[in-house]
């Protein structure tokens, strides 16, 4: 079986790298270089954390787990940091909110762990306690952090010596050849032609951008900053959350910083100055948590377009109306990948319908449009 899969972020590798496993020939056709979209500019947690509705919590909880089953599977996983994340609001107004969702949570076999201020100390002693004060702290147990561009180097990389894989980075995709309704090829801007048994788009973002021959799929996208530090003499190993605050560390002292409501400050793609008016609000509030960062720590700052499925929600399965075609599109991808992975390579090279993925059907968006129903 031939497959295409268009996109190589951490979506596209674990694919193509399950799909070249269950005994398709694949090939991978990226139109930047590997992981350079949304992938490389993620704050990469892998997580449930109150993610709603219950389908969509469990699709994310097996994600983490299959995060392990990779690991074991490679023997090493330098990509991946299961070291758990710390959560506190500082405001009491939304103390109750924190108590209902770590409820909820646990209530559905998530860990949880409400800890004190001693044992956070033990966890990660250079937090500040100041900033923290008499907020509630929980500590999730199994969430942690990915480094997706090692991720889809590492998976492709194995995809292609195992399994022969065709790998072409900075390969624009054009359009998609159909024929009666059904995908036959991929076309790229350089006029090369891909056949294909089955098309899978997992562009992201860019799923949002009409190929010629296919319908778009809807979405939210929307614009985030993310900080990426100096080295750091810092021995922090968790990420934390803190009213609007994300900081992990992200290997060589280094850590990534976003806060919500710095995103807010871009409407667009553009290069940020490491010295600017977003850097600086993002090191003014990690340094109230972390003594050690300097007002001039800040190495770079990029912006990211979040791929965001029209309703929040993941949108993997065949286009209605468009036989061979499938997308794979999703908010969290950095949790669900490699789960997502095995999944799509089911359905679409083992033809079988997948259960965890029942609920996100792109035929929510584009049945109604064309009149057409779900690939049975």
């Amino acid at each position: 079986m031939r497959v295409v899969v268009i996109g190589a972020g951490i979506v596209g590798s674990s694919v193509a790298y399950e799909a070249a496993k269950a005994g398709a020939e694949v090939t991978v056709l990226e139109a930047g270089k590997i992981a350079g979209g949304a992938s490389a500019t993620s704050f990469a947690w892998t997580n449930a954390t109150g993610k709603r509705p219950q389908p969509y919590f469990a699709l994310n909880v097996a994600g983490m787990r299959a995060h392990l089953d990779l690991a074991r599977e490679f023997g090493h996983a330098p990509w991946f940091h299961q070291t758990g994340s710390i959560e506190w609001y500082s405001n009491e107004s939304d103390w109750p909110a924190q108590l209902d969702n770590a409820d909820q949570m646990r209530d559905w076999g998530y860990g949880v762990e409400w800890i004190s201020k001693s044992r956070l100390a033990e966890l990660e002693p250079e937090i500040d306690h100041s900033a923290i004060q008499n907020s509630p702290i929980v500590y999730y147990p199994e969430e942690g952090w990915v480094h997706p561009v090692l991720y889809a180097a590492w998976l492709l990389r194995a995809a292609k010596e195992k399994w022969d894989a065709d790998i072409r980075p900075f390969t624009s995709v054009k359009s998609i050849d159909v024929r009666n309704s059904v995908a036959k090829a991929v076309k790229t801007v350089d006029g090369s032609i891909y056949e294909a048994d089955a098309i899978i788009n997992c562009t992201g973002s860019w799923a949002a951008h009409v190929l010629d021959g296919v319908p778009a799929i809807p979405m939210a996208s929307n614009m985030g900053i993310l900080g990426f530090t100096l080295p750091i003499a810092t021995t922090l190993r968790r990420q934390f959350h803190m009213d609007d605050l994300d900081v992990r560390p992200d290997g060589a002292g280094r850590l990534v910083i976003h806060k919500i409501s710095v995103d807010s400050l871009v409407t667009e793609m553009q290069p940020l100055d490491p010295a600017g008016a977003e850097a600086s609000l993002l090191l003014q509030a990690v340094r109230k948590v972390l003594p050690a960062v300097q007002p001039d720590d800040m190495e770079s700052i990029r912006t990211i377009v979040r791929p965001i499925p029209g309703d929040n929600l993941t949108c993997s399965g065949w286009v209605p109306g468009f036989e061979g075609y499938y997308v794979a599109i999703t908010h969290s991808g950095v949790s669900i990948a490699p789960h997502l992975g095995k999944a799509v390579a089911q359905e679409v090279v083992g033809g079988r319908l997948h259960d965890s993925l029942t609920d996100f059907r792109p035929d929510r968006f584009l049945a109604a449009k064309n009149g057409m129903g779900q690939r049975s």
